[in-house]
């Protein structure tokens, strides 16, 4: 609990929204409080129909209860913080499965440790997105799974919930997959072949099926336009399979890290037991849900996220198994590694505060010009205390089977606690969009101006909103807006409107030379 909390907490706060996905769902949150609008997702205005709102109506009630103490964006991602410790209880849920002979007791620890340490949620765990609503519901369908035989009518209901949320947080994939899986293992592991097992599948279709239409049949009622063209989107496959397999199994070697290899070396040393339940649901899952993300795409890491629960579950059970000299090399890496990364965020930051060493504290300011940092205590002491906890750790932790998993996690929640503490303020700097949505705002003639997009990317359109009021239209209204912004290179004018317009402003973020925007006013 205690790694799980210096993961999750450490960057959920104090910092504007980020692109890509942090700023949309931010925004698309932000849209339902200003208008009260549950239904339809929207980003400044106009309908977002990517993903079902299931997230941002959660993530909007936890905002309302910790608004009084914190940004609006801060307190979204309280959301995010709680659906991923979420997926932790109930990970450690599905693994604290009754007692077999090679278990070693280490399994349901073991998994959390894992999911904490896999490199891609990481990268996304602290972000605003409906992605980790899924990782919370896919979680908890794998611990009512490995409990269906106690009480199948109860446990059912709550495999079919858990299925229906992950629907309404990111769509067919995830429910599909799991489910299909449930029902290959009823056709594989023979002990499942029981009436009380297919008690539980019959009971989970009808809650899953119960609960994934109720936003869609609202949406139709509603606007069968919009139901037409979220339906469309959902099911329409973005890429072709095979290039799409092909980016998925290569951003996996860093994205399900260190997750891959230790399944591999499960397959191996489970593989007289791969058909029991306990191994052949999770990784027909993860098969599953990878052919699921590689037909239907697009070409996003983040679709990675929904392989990691079953991942992690099946590796969880090839922990204990794991060759001395395997997991010590897997441990040393890990406390290498992660060790380096502190010590070079460490050496940064008294670079900023002090500018020595002289030249990492010019490369730091030639990254993000105008920014002046500021010593603060709060974040000072939590990265202390991180690394001293973490040397602890290392130094004092005696050799168990889970050692490895322990120490690597404990890495993760290191790298990713000194930065979030120590260089969020300038990684805030560079990073956010604030700066440009309040210069281009003060160009504007007013609150309700016209302004038209071109080349501008959707999380740009989220953060102008979002920061400024800005609603930014498409190409299409340029010939009805008296403002034209349009995103690209500032070394040309190629992609200038031409005669008949008058560039007013060209801007920014810091640092930033390859984004830029340039605002255009209309002759009169």
């Amino acid at each position: 609990m205690v790694l799980a909390l210096a993961f999750v907490l450490p960057g959920l706060l104090a910092h504007d929204p980020w692109k890509s996905f942090d700023a949309i769902g931010v925004e698309v949150i932000h849209q339902m409080q200003l208008t009260g609008d549950w239904l339809v997702p929207r980003i400044a205005g106009e309908p977002w129909l990517e993903d079902p709102p299931f997230f941002h109506w959660v993530a909007l009630l936890v905002s309302k209860l910790a608004s009084f103490a914190l940004p609006f964006h801060d307190a979204v991602r309280v959301a995010s913080g709680l659906a991923v410790l979420a997926a932790c209880g109930f990970l450690y849920a599905a693994a604290r499965t009754p007692a077999q002979d090679e278990d070693t007791g280490t399994e349901a620890p073991a998994a959390v440790l894992l999911l904490i340490g896999t490199i891609g949620l990481m990268v996304h765990a602290h972000e605003a997105i409906t992605d980790l609503a899924t990782l919370a519901a896919s979680c908890a369908a794998l611990a009512a799974l490995a409990r269906a035989g106690d009480r199948p009518g109860l446990m059912g209901a709550a495999f079919g919930a858990a299925l229906g949320v992950a629907f309404l947080s990111t769509g067919f994939v995830t429910p599909v997959a799991l489910f299909s899986a449930a029902l290959l293992s009823h056709a594989a592991c023979p002990e499942l072949r029981t009436r009380s097992r297919a008690r539980f599948l019959v009971i989970g279709a009808l809650v899953m099926t119960a609960i994934a239409v109720s936003w869609p049949w609202a949406l139709r009622a509603h606007s069968p336009a919009l139901f037409s063209a979220w339906l469309t989107l959902a099911s329409t496959p973005r890429g072709a399979f095979g290039g799409n397999l092909s980016y998925f199994f290569g951003i996996s070697a860093w994205f399900l890290w260190p997750l891959w290899p230790l399944a591999i070396w499960t397959v191996w040393a489970r593989r007289k037991a791969l058909l029991s339940p306990r191994l052949f649901v999770p990784i027909a899952a993860f098969v599953l849900l990878f052919i699921g993300v590689s037909v239907l795409g697009p070409r996003q890491d983040i679709n990675l996220l929904a392989t990691v629960p079953p991942l992690v579950l099946f590796t969880a059970h090839g922990l204990p198994t794991l060759r001395r000299g395997a997991a010590a090399a897997l441990d040393w890496f890990g406390v290498m590694t992660f060790g380096v990364f502190a010590f070079i965020i460490w050496v940064g930051y008294l670079a900023m505060m002090t500018g020595w060493p002289p030249k990492i504290a010019n490369n730091f300011a030639k990254l993000a010009p105008g920014f002046t940092p500021q010593f603060s205590w709060l974040p000072f002491a939590t990265a202390l205390a991180l690394t001293l906890l973490w040397l602890l750790l290392v130094l004092r932790l005696r050799p168990a089977p889970s050692r490895s998993a322990t120490r690597w996690a404990a890495g993760v929640a290191l790298l990713w606690g000194t930065f979030a503490t120590l260089w969020m303020p300038w990684a805030d700097h560079l990073k956010s969009y604030r700066t440009v949505a309040v210069q281009m705002k003060s160009k504007l003639s007013g609150a309700g101006d016209c302004v038209a997009g071109r080349n501008l990317g959707v999380p740009q359109r989220a953060a102008f909103s979002y920061h400024a009021r800005i609603r930014i239209g498409g190409p299409e209204s340029e010939a009805s807006c008296r403002y034209l912004l349009i995103q690209g290179s500032p070394r040309h004018e190629k992609d200038a409107p031409g005669a008949g317009w008058t560039r007013i402003a060209d801007f920014g973020r810091p640092g930033d030379k390859a984004e830029r925007y340039r605002l255009y006013r209309k002759n009169p």
